[in-house]
C-alpha cells in the first residue's frame, strides 16, 4: 500500500510519524511531499531537518513529476497544508474519489461567530463540503476542530482524532522526588501573549510567598521578552526564575527530562501544543490550559495532569500551587502521563492505527474508528464561546 503524507515542510514534530510508518513493514511504500521550503524563522528557531537527507521525502518544488503522481495516484493521502499547484492536485484526487485525509486543526480559532460569513462559507463550501460524500475523512489535529466543522456539515462520521505524536522509543523513568528536593519547574514556547508566559511567572511570586522550595525556567524567545525580564525584577524572583532563551528541540526535551512540572498556558488561540505531549512523555506532572486542542484528547483533570479554563489565572494559580505541596501526586501524574503518550499518543500506535483504518476500507469499504488515542471518533466538543474570545481579544489589544 502507497500512503503520502502531503503538507508545507518536514519537521521535528512530524518525524517521528513519519519513521514510524517507514518502519510499519514490508507492504508500506511511505512518501513525504514537501510544498516548500521552510521559512527563515522556523530554521532559526531549531524546526529545520535535512530533508534531502531523507529519502522518503519528495521535494515538490524540485521533483514535481514524481510529487504529482504520488499525490493523484498513491493507495492513501494525507492532506496537511497545500495552496497553489498543490492546492489544486488535492482537489483533483479528492473529487476522483480516492481515500483521502484532510489533517486540519481549528477553522475558527478566533471564534466560531466567523463561520456566519457568506464569503466564508462559500469558500468552505468548495473546500469542505462538496465533498462530503466522497472517501474523504477529517482527521482533526485538536479537541476543538470537530466542533468547527460541525458548523458547517462537514465530513458527517469522518472525523477522527489525530494530533502530533512524540516517538515511542523515549526511555525515562519515573523521577526521583524526595521531600527536601527543590521541585524543578518549566515553560517553554514562544514568549507571545497567545502562550501567557507571564502566568508561570504569577505563578512563581505565589510559590516563593508561600515558602515553596523551587526553582521556575522559562525556555523561548519573542515580543515579551523585555516585559517578562521586568517582571521577574520587579517582583523579586531572580533567585527562583531564569529565562533561558532559545534551545534546540532536542535540548527542550532534556530540559523536560529533568523537570518536575511542566506549566502549559497557551489561549485557545493555541491549535495543538506540541509541547504538552512531550513534557507527558518525559513524565513531567502538566498543569494545562484546556483551552488549547491537545489538552481534551491527553488530560484527564487529576488523572494524569491538572487543567484549567476560560484563561482563569487565579485557578492556574491554585491548581500549582496545589500540585507543588503534594510531591507524591507530582509523582504520580508525572507517571500516568508517560503512560498515556506511550501506550496511547505516539507515534507508533496513529501509524498502526492508521495502516489498519485503510486497509479496513479497502478490504470492505467500512472501516472501523479505534476505541481510543489517534483514529478514534472526534466528539464534538463546545469550543471557547464569542464572549470569553472577544474579552481576550480586547485584552490584547
Amino acid at each position: 500500500m502507497q500512503i503520502t503524507f502531503v503538507s508545507n515542510y518536514i519537521n521535528h514534530h512530524q518525524l517521528p510519524f513519519c519513521r514510524a510508518m517507514l518502519e510499519a513493514g514490508e507492504d508500506i511504500d511511505f512518501h513525504f511531499v514537501q510544498t516548500m521550503p521552510m521559512e527563515e524563522k522556523r530554521v532559526s528557531m531549531g524546526w529545520a531537518v535535512d530533508e534531502k537527507a531523507l529519502d522518503f521525502v519528495v521535494l515538490f518544488y524540485e521533483e514535481k513529476e514524481k510529487a504529482e503522481d504520488l499525490i493523484l495516484y498513491s493507495d492513501v493521502v494525507l492532506f496537511g497544508w497545500t495552496e497553489g499547484e498543490t492546492e489544486y492536485l488535492e482537489k483533483k484526487r479528492l473529487s476522483m474519489g480516492k481515500l483521502s485525509f484532510r489533517v486540519s486543526e481549528r477553522l475558527y480559532r478566533e471564534g466560531q461567530w466567523k463561520f456566519i460569513s457568506p464569503k466564508g462559507l462559500k469558500k468552505k463550501y468548495h473546500q469542505h463540503f462538496v465533498y462530503r460524500n466522497k472517501p474523504v475523512y477529517l482527521l482533526c489535529t485538536g479537541a476543538y476542530v470537530a466542533s468547527d466543522f460541525e458548523l458547517i456539515r462537514s465530513y458527517p462520521e469522518k472525523r477522527l482524532k489525530w494530533g502530533y505524536f512524540p516517538d515511542v522509543s523515549c526511555n525515562i523513568r519515573d523521577k526521583e522526588l524526595s521531600d527536601v528536593d527543590k521541585i524543578k519547574i518549566l515553560w517553554a514556547g514562544r514568549l507571545i501573549n497567545l502562550k501567557h508566559p507571564e502566568y508561570a511567572i504569577e505563578a512563581a511570586k505565589t510559590l516563593k510567598d508561600k515558602g515553596i522550595g523551587f526553582c521556575l525556567d522559562i525556555i523561548g524567545d519573542g515580543p515579551m521578552k523585555e516585559e517578562l525580564e521586568r517582571k521577574v525584577k520587579d517582583l523579586n524572583l531572580s533567585d527562583v526564575v531564569s529565562l533561558k532563551g532559545v534551545m534546540k528541540p532536542d535540548k527542550v526535551h532534556e530540559a523536560m527530562a529533568e523537570s518536575h512540572i511542566f506549566l502549559f498556558t497557551s489561549n485557545y488561540l493555541e491549535g495543538w501544543g506540541a509541547v504538552v505531549n512531550e513534557a507527558m512523555q518525559c513524565g513531567c506532572a502538566v498543569v494545562a490550559s484546556k483551552e488549547a486542542g491537545a489538552v481534551p484528547f491527553l488530560i484527564e483533570d487529576g488523572v494524569n495532569g491538572l487543567t484549567f479554563g476560560c484563561g482563569s489565572l487565579d485557578e492556574f494559580k491554585e491548581k500549582v500551587t496545589e500540585l507543588s505541596c503534594d510531591r507524591q501526586k507530582i509523582r504520580s501524574l508525572g507517571s500516568k502521563a508517560r503512560e498515556t503518550i506511550n501506550n496511547k499518543w505516539n507515534a507508533k500506535n496513529a501509524a498502526t492505527e492508521l495502516i489498519r483504518f485503510c486497509k479496513e476500507y479497502y478490504e470492505n469499504g467500512n472501516p472501523s474508528p479505534s476505541l481510543d488515542g489517534p483514529m478514534s471518533r472526534a466528539e464534538v466538543i463546545k469550543a471557547p464561546g464569542f464572549l470569553r474570545t472577544l474579552k481576550e481579544k480586547n485584552h490584547l489589544e
